[in-house]
This record gives C-alpha cells, structure tokens and sequence, in this order.
C-alpha cells in the first residue's frame, strides 16, 4: 500500500492519503449531532500523529471546515432546525473575533509546544462543561430540556411498539424551529411546543470572545458556543446544532482569508495546506451530513456524554505535555 502514502508538501506531512477523510469522516460524524464541526479534534489529529504543529495548520483546519461544513447545515435547514435568529448573533459576533486570533496566533503562540497548552486548556473547558450537564445541580431549573428529554423518550417507545423495531426513534415532523420574536435585547423562539429563550446582547458578547478563541486555534468557535447556549442559556442541542455549524462555515471562511493573506513575522508558514484540508473536509462532509440526519435519533444525554469524555481525555494529555 505504499504506492498510497504521499507528501504533503506545505505541512509536510506524509501519510496514506485515505487516512485524513476516514478520520474526519468518523470524527465529525458523532461531532456535528452536538453542533460542532470535528475541526477542534482534527486539530489535535494533526498535531500528534500527523506531526503538523506549524501556524498553518490552524488555517487548514479552517479549510476543514468550508469544505465538511455545509452538508450539516443542508441537513438541519432541510429538517427545519436551523435557529436562524441565533445563528446571525453568533456570525456577527465572532467574525471580528477570528481576526483578533489570528494575530494570537502567529505573535503569541506559534511555538507548538506552547499552542498544545493552549489547546489543552480550550479542551478542557469544552469537555467540563459538557460532562457538567450531567451532574444533579446543571439540572436545576431545567425544567424545558427535561419535558423535552421526557418527549424523545415517549416518542421512542410509541415507535417501538407500533413498528416492533428498536431502530424507530426520533423527532417528530413537527419539532421544528419556529421564532417568535427577536429584538436588540431578547431573542424568542418555540421548538416541539416548548419556548425558549435568550439575551442578545448576551449571545452576541460570548460569539465575539468564541471568535477570538477560534481564530486562535484554528476552529469557527462552534465546538465552544455550542456546549455554552446548551449549559448558560439552557438551549436544547437540538436547536443549537444547526446554527452552530452555519457559524462556523462562515467564520472559517474568514479565518482562511486571514490566514493566506495577512503578513506574518519571521517567516512563519500561515497560509494552510490546501490538499490535506480538502481531504479532510472531503471526509468531514460525509460525516457530517450523516451526523445532521441521525441527530434525531440519539437522545442528548448520550450525545454530551461521549463528546465530553473524549475531549476531557484529550485536554489532560496536551495540558500535561508542556510540564513533561
């Protein structure tokens, strides 16, 4: 298989050109059902076992995204899951954001040992505030998303029982998306029957400080604003997941502009690796797309669960990496 394995020449990289799209595939897959791209775990992909730590590979990771994001936005607009309101705060929040990061990046941080601790720490947080949607305090309060939680478990075992098939599950045709109001200091809207609702001003601050992070590493901040509207604002995820990967599509559009055209000191390589993140985003595509369309069919729980042990996992290694 050796006639497989090639050069990456602007990263670098050798490898089997089939093992960037498999990965992406599979990682985006179970990512995009909480809203998040997979670009934060393809980062650290691509540090550790691709041995890709320069500048640019924040940039490729934004080509990632462009590239596998769209499928899952396709998916959630189809199915009428797309938070719209929502989703305009969270671009015009983070857009300037990614341009503060940038410049994070290639001053502050472009030693990788140095941007692993940085990544590590963004991990960390990501992963805390999931698995904190478990505990007995996060649910306090929560009266909606356990109503919600209570109707998706009603559903399954209505379906069950008239199909006689533990495969039949879901949301209905009629949970969708449907806004009620949205002014300069409330946003309204209702999902299965149930309204919800949040600050503006409030969402459109958290999308500016979200841009600043994911410029810096390389993502378009849906991995952070995701978990933060599901645990502060208490927006189920699955009204979340739609407008978070349409902001991040958008978002790494500006980051790769960024990226390939500001000038950076030293000689630093920032321009991304084109062929390897549209291998990746070829793979991230699929996964996407199929991740958007079995969403209806995992209950949240699971879904925090299996996101927030993974990144927990991967925080510790790269935050403990710089003390070694």
């Amino acid at each position: 298989m050796d006639f497989l394995n090639i050069l990456f020449p602007v990263s670098g990289v050798k490898t089997n050109i089939l093992l960037p799209p498999l990965i992406a595939m599979f990682i985006s897959f179970f990512t995009s059902m909480a809203g998040i791209s997979g670009a934060f775990l393809l980062l650290p992909f691509q540090m550790s076992v691709l041995k890709y730590t320069s500048p640019s590979v924040s940039a490729t990771n934004f080509v990632f995204n462009i590239v596998a994001t769209p499928s899952g936005v396709y998916r959630y607009i189809k199915e009428g899951r797309m938070a719209w309101p929502l989703t305009w705060i969270v671009i015009v929040g983070t857009l300037p954001g990614v341009f503060i990061g940038y410049y994070l990046r290639v001053i502050y941080l472009p030693d990788p040992k140095v941007f692993k601790l940085f990544v590590g720490c963004v991990l960390l947080y990501i992963g805390s505030r999931l698995l904190y949607e478990m505990t007995g305090k996060a649910a306090t309060g929560k009266n909606k998303m356990k109503v919600l939680d209570e109707k998706f478990r009603q559903r399954t075992a209505e379906l069950k029982k008239q199909q006689n098939t533990r495969l039949a599950s879901g949301l209905p045709k009629e949970a969708v998306i449907k806004t009620i109001s949205f002014t300069l200091s409330k946003v309204e809207y209702e999902f299965w029957e149930e309204k919800f609702s949040f600050s503006t001003i409030g969402m459109f601050m958290l999308a500016f400080i979200v841009g600043v992070i994911g410029g810096t590493y390389g993502i378009g901040g849906g991995a952070i604003i995701a978990p933060f509207c599901i645990a502060v604002f208490h927006l189920p995820v699955y009204t979340v997941a739609g407008a978070a990967l349409m902001g991040t599509f958008l978002t790494s559009i500006a980051g790769v502009t960024f990226y390939s055209i500001m000038p950076a000191r030293g000689g630093l390589s920032t321009s991304p690796d084109w062929l390897l993140g549209l291998l990746l985003g070829a793979g991230g595509f699929v996964g996407m797309y199929l991740g958007a369309r079995f969403q209806k069919f995992v209950p949240q729980q699971l879904i925090k669960i299996v996101l927030g042990l993974i990144i927990i996992f991967l925080s510790i290694r790269y935050i403990l990496q710089f003390f070694v």
